[in-house]
């Protein structure tokens, strides 16, 4: 078999997204505001100094894609880990190689790490050293927060790069690219795509060019003529369902059991279905990130510490790593589902929301502006203000809500948990303003 025969054999098994994966800068989409003149990429180019870079966007955005170009670009040895499924012994091993190569060639290598902050804090401190030398060249990618997952003095030698949700533009050049690449994607096919079933596949993609690119091969085996139709791109949906899961469950079924035995306040239920995405290969910090959403979302002030034990859970998994750090989130669902419930915050929270989208700009009453200027104080701002540490008690009657929403009542607190005492403090309150109001001194 001759090489290009082998070559062709390669791509035919290669997934499309990879095939597709831009070679140059200008068929990266969706990405304008750090790519084309005078941009930041562009810069680094120009200026032929590839620094250390953190890529933070969200999935099928281009992170990976973009590290692979600028390594390139600038001739570098790029070796690619993902924190998933390399440790921490297989990098330092790469790092060592990184540093005998720039004693011997004097050109660093580039080391990327794909969902650095998979690594906790102590592993991530093992690239300082090797960043701060100039043995390796950092690139990171990650879909959270550099500034609450990466550390701070890693973060200091590095560039963050944002990267944007792909809009429906960008997904729909990346869709038509594929459709008409002979070389790489579907051109020799002839294949086109109906309106219809190119709306719902750009929906579904939600921003992530991957998505987009693997659902739209599947739609392409299945299409019967030489038009990809709605009803491919449905059943495509429907097989990639199925591939994603290979135990039987899908991801998000997963987290519903867990939160709904959490509700449920059934604690054996909720650690079954915790050990069990843990064992499906679920990042611990995802599952961390929902007990902090039930916490505040389903207990709320029934039982105000559960937020913080959430919270302590996800900090003491990021410093231990797996598996010690899984005992502390078990400790938590525990916690969560024997914990008294109360949505009550939550609802208020939102009914709160449709009050501002209704009426946004509600003016806020005079007197409890701050006057900075002498004209706001000369045209009635902060007038009439009553302190309320100057007052018995330290309240007073004053209306703070916006005047149309005069006597608006959001936050119903329930009878479980600590929200019995929330009740008492607000009807306590409520019972001295009324006293003011009546003329009582308090």
């Amino acid at each position: 078999m001759d090489k290009k025969t082998k070559d062709r054999e390669k791509e035919t098994h290669t997934p499309l997204a990879e095939r597709m994966r831009p070679q140059t800068f200008d068929r990266v989409y969706g990405q304008d505001h750090i790519l084309g003149k005078g941009k930041l990429l562009s810069e680094l180019v120009d200026s032929n100094r590839l620094v250390s870079i953190i890529f933070w966007g969200p999935p099928g955005s281009g992170k990976t894609t973009l590290g692979y170009m600028l390594a390139r670009q600038f001739d570098l040895p790029c070796e690619f880990f993902s924190a998933v499924l390399s440790g921490i012994k297989e990098v330092k091993e790469f790092m060592a190689r990184a540093e005998q190569q720039r004693k011997l060639f004097g050109k660093p290598m580039v080391l990327f790490i794909d969902e650095i902050h998979r690594f906790n804090k102590a592993q991530q401190a093992a690239f300082l050293p090797y960043v701060e030398k100039g043995d390796i060249i950092l690139f990171g990618s990650t879909t959270e927060n550099p500034s609450f997952e990466v550390i701070a003095p890693l973060l200091s030698r590095t560039r963050v790069l944002v990267l944007k949700e792909l809009d429906r533009e960008a997904l729909v050049r990346i869709i038509h690219d594929a459709l008409e690449d002979k070389e790489h994607g579907l051109g020799t096919s002839g294949l086109t795509i109906d309106p219809s079933g190119l709306d719902m596949l750009v929906d579904f993609a939600n921003g992530d060019a991957r998505r987009a690119l693997n659902t739209l091969e599947i739609a392409a085996s299945l299409a019967r003529g030489k038009t990809i139709t709605i009803e491919n791109v449905q059943e495509a949906l429907q097989k990639r369902t199925l591939l994603y899961d290979k135990s039987g469950e899908e991801h998000f079924n997963l987290i519903s059991a867990l939160h709904k035995s959490l509700r449920n306040s059934d604690v054996d239920a909720s650690l079954y279905w915790l050990v069990r995405m843990l064992a499906s290969g679920e990042d611990p910090l995802y599952v961390a990130r929902r007990m902090v959403r039930f916490a505040s979302e389903d207990i709320g002030l029934a039982d105000p510490q559960a937020l913080a034990i959430t919270l302590n859970a996800k900090a003491a998994y990021d410093f231990l790593g797996s598996p010690e750090g899984e005992l502390a989130l078990a400790e938590a669902v525990v916690y969560l589902a024997s914990a008294p419930k109360s949505n009550r915050v939550y609802t208020a929270y939102g009914a709160v929301q449709k009050d501002v989208e209704h009426s946004p700009h509600e003016p806020v009453p005079l007197h409890i502006r701050n006057a900075v200027t002498p004209l706001m104080k000369e045209i009635g701002y902060g007038q009439d203000y009553q302190y309320a540490h100057d007052h018995a008690l330290s309240t007073t009657d004053m209306e703070t809500m916006p005047a149309r929403l005069k006597g608006r009542t959001f936050y119903d607190p329930g009878n479980l948990g600590f929200e019995k005492e929330v009740r008492k403090r607000m009807e306590w309150w409520e019972a001295l303003k009324e006293k003011i109001r009546g003329g009582e001194k308090t």
